[in-house]
């Protein structure tokens, strides 16, 4: 893992939303400013022949599985030369060939889809893993046992893997759900199952790696939870709920600060290599943003294609 790479996935991350969060013309966006180790950390595991699903919390996944900026703040703004022609937006966006599956916008929607893909990959002999990444709140949703119990009885290449940011919406995690811990979840079908700091960059990458390799080794389907914590609320259309004192831990938690620490304690992380790195980021945004804004709208009898 190119822990410097990594650093600059999360850094763009991280400025691609609060740049498009700035715009009066965002539309409701669910953003992943904190959890963006989670989607380096997975990312950085998988290989061309992987395919990546997500849940509506979508920018973050889709930037680090290695979708271009200038597409995705296309997508995101509704024009035409975003990948789904800027009608999938935020939570129907894909791109099958770059490894990004899509994006499913109802909670616990995209599980049975990705045990889908998987089980078409697996009778069409191709090679790679499918990974379905979806949020605590969709711990709840029946799919997810319901899959749990087929991708263990059909040996699935199928790795599940939580985004436990402590909320569904604003109802904490522990008033939602039973299990101690959501990995334990995986453990009654019998599947492989670990939880790990989702603000750790390299311990998610450590932990999705190894489940990786076991499943396509056969060892069947894999689960990880990520325990997580989001910067900012819900969504671009709804209050924070958190008071002053509990923000302040979180966003003492920041997985970019940490990594950036740890870098720079080793000296692998110089003042010149920090600066460029943020002269790359800033020039990507402003690049995406500038290429999204000249680009057209799709035409209007665009509207009831591509739906189904």
């Amino acid at each position: 893992m190119d822990l410097i790479e990594a650093l600059h996935s999360m850094m763009l991350i991280r400025a691609f939303e609060t740049a498009l969060a700035r715009r009066s013309d965002h539309g409701f966006q669910l953003l992943s400013s904190g959890e963006e180790a989670v989607a380096v950390g997975v990312c950085s595991a998988l290989t061309a022949d992987d395919q990546l699903l997500t849940g509506g919390r979508s920018i973050g996944p889709a930037l680090a599985r290695g979708l271009a900026p200038d597409a995705v703040m296309a997508e995101l703004l509704g024009k035409a030369s975003g990948p789904n022609r800027g009608k999938g937006g935020r939570g129907h966006m894909s791109d099958a060939s770059a490894g990004f599956f899509g994006a499913h916008a109802v909670v616990g929607g995209n599980i049975s889809i990705a045990a889908g893909v998987a089980l078409a990959r697996s009778l069409g002999g191709e090679p790679g893993i499918v990974v379905i990444l979806f949020g605590d709140g969709a711990c709840g949703a029946g799919a997810l046992h319901e899959v749990l119990n087929i991708a263990a009885i059909w040996t699935l290449p199928l790795l599940f893997v939580c985004n436990n940011n402590q909320l569904s919406v604003s109802t904490p995690r522990t008033a939602a759900l039973a299990p101690k811990a959501l990995s334990d979840l995986a453990l009654a079908h019998g599947i492989r199952s670990a939880s790990v700091d989702g603000m750790d960059v390299v311990a998610v990458h450590q932990a999705a790696a190894a489940a990786s390799t076991a499943i396509k080794l056969g060892e069947g389907p894999a689960f990880l939870e990520c325990t997580s914590w989001r910067f900012a609320s819900h969504s671009t259309s709804t209050r924070e709920t958190r008071g002053q004192a509990e923000m302040a831990a979180v966003l003492a938690r920041c997985p970019i600060a940490r990594l950036d620490a740890a870098l720079s304690t080793s000296g692998a992380l110089t003042p010149t290599i920090r600066a460029d790195l943020e002269r790359q980021v800033d020039a990507a945004v402003a690049k995406a943003l500038a290429f999204a804004d000249a680009s057209p709208y799709p035409e209007r009898d665009e509207a009831t294609t591509d739906v189904g």
